[in-house]
Protein backbone atom coordinates (compact mmCIF):
# COMPACT_ATOMS: atom_id res chain seq x y z
CA UNK A 1 0.00 0.00 0.00
CA UNK A 2 1.25 3.48 -0.79
CA UNK A 3 1.47 6.19 1.86
CA UNK A 4 -1.54 7.90 0.27
CA UNK A 5 -3.58 4.68 0.36
CA UNK A 6 -2.58 4.15 3.99
CA UNK A 7 -3.62 7.70 4.85
CA UNK A 8 -7.02 7.18 3.22
CA UNK A 9 -7.51 3.83 4.97
CA UNK A 10 -6.54 5.35 8.33
CA UNK A 11 -9.00 8.19 7.79
CA UNK A 12 -11.86 5.76 7.08
CA UNK A 13 -11.01 3.51 10.04
CA UNK A 14 -10.59 6.50 12.37
CA UNK A 15 -13.91 7.98 11.22
CA UNK A 16 -15.79 4.71 11.67
CA UNK A 17 -14.31 4.14 15.12
CA UNK A 18 -15.23 7.68 16.17
CA UNK A 19 -18.81 7.28 14.92
CA UNK A 20 -19.23 3.95 16.75
CA UNK A 21 -17.87 5.26 20.06
CA UNK A 22 -19.71 8.57 19.72
CA UNK A 23 -22.98 6.68 19.26
CA UNK A 24 -22.59 5.30 22.81
CA UNK A 25 -22.08 8.82 24.11
CA UNK A 26 -25.02 10.24 22.15
CA UNK A 27 -27.42 7.54 23.34
CA UNK A 28 -26.41 8.05 26.96
CA UNK A 29 -26.73 11.84 26.76
CA UNK A 30 -30.10 11.69 24.99
CA UNK A 31 -31.65 9.56 27.72
CA UNK A 32 -31.11 12.49 30.10
CA UNK A 33 -32.90 14.92 27.78
CA UNK A 34 -29.76 16.85 26.80
CA UNK A 35 -28.21 17.64 23.46
CA UNK A 36 -24.54 16.87 22.90
CA UNK A 37 -23.68 20.58 23.15
CA UNK A 38 -25.64 21.05 26.38
CA UNK A 39 -23.92 18.06 27.93
CA UNK A 40 -20.50 19.29 26.77
CA UNK A 41 -21.05 22.62 28.55
CA UNK A 42 -22.26 20.95 31.72
CA UNK A 43 -19.41 18.45 31.65
CA UNK A 44 -16.70 21.10 31.28
CA UNK A 45 -18.22 23.22 34.07
CA UNK A 46 -18.57 20.11 36.24
CA UNK A 47 -14.89 19.28 35.89
CA UNK A 48 -13.33 22.75 35.56
CA UNK A 49 -15.67 24.94 37.61
CA UNK A 50 -16.96 28.34 36.48
CA UNK A 51 -15.43 29.48 33.18
CA UNK A 52 -15.66 32.60 31.04
CA UNK A 53 -18.02 31.98 28.12
CA UNK A 54 -15.08 32.34 25.71
CA UNK A 55 -13.20 29.62 27.57
CA UNK A 56 -16.25 27.35 27.38
CA UNK A 57 -16.40 27.99 23.64
CA UNK A 58 -12.75 27.01 23.11
CA UNK A 59 -13.05 23.89 25.25
CA UNK A 60 -16.16 22.48 23.58
CA UNK A 61 -15.36 23.71 20.05
CA UNK A 62 -18.58 25.53 19.14
CA UNK A 63 -19.19 29.06 17.90
CA UNK A 64 -19.73 31.92 20.34
CA UNK A 65 -23.36 32.10 19.19
CA UNK A 66 -23.69 28.38 19.82
CA UNK A 67 -22.41 28.74 23.38
CA UNK A 68 -24.80 31.62 24.02
CA UNK A 69 -27.75 29.59 22.72
CA UNK A 70 -26.81 26.48 24.73
CA UNK A 71 -26.19 28.42 27.94
CA UNK A 72 -29.55 30.18 27.45
CA UNK A 73 -31.28 26.78 27.25
CA UNK A 74 -29.43 25.40 30.28
CA UNK A 75 -30.13 28.58 32.21
CA UNK A 76 -33.86 28.30 31.41
CA UNK A 77 -33.78 24.77 32.87
CA UNK A 78 -32.04 26.04 36.02
CA UNK A 79 -28.89 23.98 35.40
CA UNK A 80 -26.43 26.77 34.55
CA UNK A 81 -26.16 30.41 35.55
CA UNK A 82 -24.24 33.39 34.25
CA UNK A 83 -22.07 35.35 36.66
CA UNK A 84 -20.47 38.73 36.27
CA UNK A 85 -16.70 39.02 35.89
CA UNK A 86 -15.22 41.28 38.57
CA UNK A 87 -12.39 42.53 36.35
CA UNK A 88 -14.24 42.99 33.02
CA UNK A 89 -17.85 44.19 32.90
CA UNK A 90 -18.24 42.83 29.36
CA UNK A 91 -17.23 39.28 30.29
CA UNK A 92 -19.51 36.67 31.81
CA UNK A 93 -18.84 33.39 33.56
CA UNK A 94 -20.93 30.27 33.15
CA UNK A 95 -21.31 28.08 36.24
CA UNK A 96 -23.39 25.12 37.25
CA UNK A 97 -26.21 25.88 39.63
CA UNK A 98 -26.77 23.68 42.65
CA UNK A 99 -29.38 21.81 40.60
CA UNK A 100 -26.89 21.43 37.72
CA UNK A 101 -24.17 20.17 40.05
CA UNK A 102 -26.50 17.57 41.58
CA UNK A 103 -27.70 16.54 38.12
CA UNK A 104 -24.13 15.97 36.88
CA UNK A 105 -23.17 14.06 40.03
CA UNK A 106 -26.11 11.79 39.33
CA UNK A 107 -25.61 11.20 35.58
CA UNK A 108 -21.86 11.47 34.98
CA UNK A 109 -20.84 8.12 36.52
CA UNK A 110 -23.21 6.29 34.14
CA UNK A 111 -21.89 8.33 31.21
CA UNK A 112 -18.30 7.47 32.08
CA UNK A 113 -19.27 3.78 32.37
CA UNK A 114 -20.95 3.95 28.95
CA UNK A 115 -17.75 5.27 27.39
CA UNK A 116 -15.70 2.69 29.24
CA UNK A 117 -17.87 -0.05 27.68
CA UNK A 118 -17.57 1.56 24.25
CA UNK A 119 -13.77 1.57 24.53
CA UNK A 120 -13.42 -1.87 26.11
CA UNK A 121 -12.02 -3.27 22.86
CA UNK A 122 -8.60 -1.93 23.86
CA UNK A 123 -6.45 -2.86 26.83
CA UNK A 124 -5.25 -0.14 29.20
CA UNK A 125 -1.84 -0.20 27.49
CA UNK A 126 -3.45 0.10 24.05
CA UNK A 127 -5.61 3.02 25.25
CA UNK A 128 -2.48 4.84 26.42
CA UNK A 129 -0.80 4.16 23.07
CA UNK A 130 -3.91 5.36 21.19
CA UNK A 131 -4.01 8.57 23.24
CA UNK A 132 -0.36 9.24 22.46
CA UNK A 133 -0.69 8.45 18.75
CA UNK A 134 -3.93 10.41 18.28
CA UNK A 135 -2.48 13.43 20.10
CA UNK A 136 0.56 13.27 17.81
CA UNK A 137 -1.70 12.92 14.76
CA UNK A 138 -3.89 15.85 15.81
CA UNK A 139 -0.93 18.12 16.46
CA UNK A 140 0.64 17.27 13.09
CA UNK A 141 -2.70 17.80 11.30
CA UNK A 142 -3.06 21.27 12.86
CA UNK A 143 0.53 22.12 11.95
CA UNK A 144 -0.11 21.04 8.34
CA UNK A 145 -3.07 23.39 7.90
CA UNK A 146 -2.47 26.26 5.48
CA UNK A 147 -2.05 29.66 7.12
CA UNK A 148 -5.31 31.57 7.24
CA UNK A 149 -4.44 35.24 7.17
Amino acid sequence: MTDQQLALKLYVVLSRAYLAVNRHSQLDIARHGLSHGEFAIMEVLFHKGPLLLGEVQRKILVSSGGVTYLVDRLEADGLVERRACETDRRARYAALTRKGEQFMKKIFPDHAASLERALAGLTSTEKKQAISLLRKLGTAAVDALPDRE
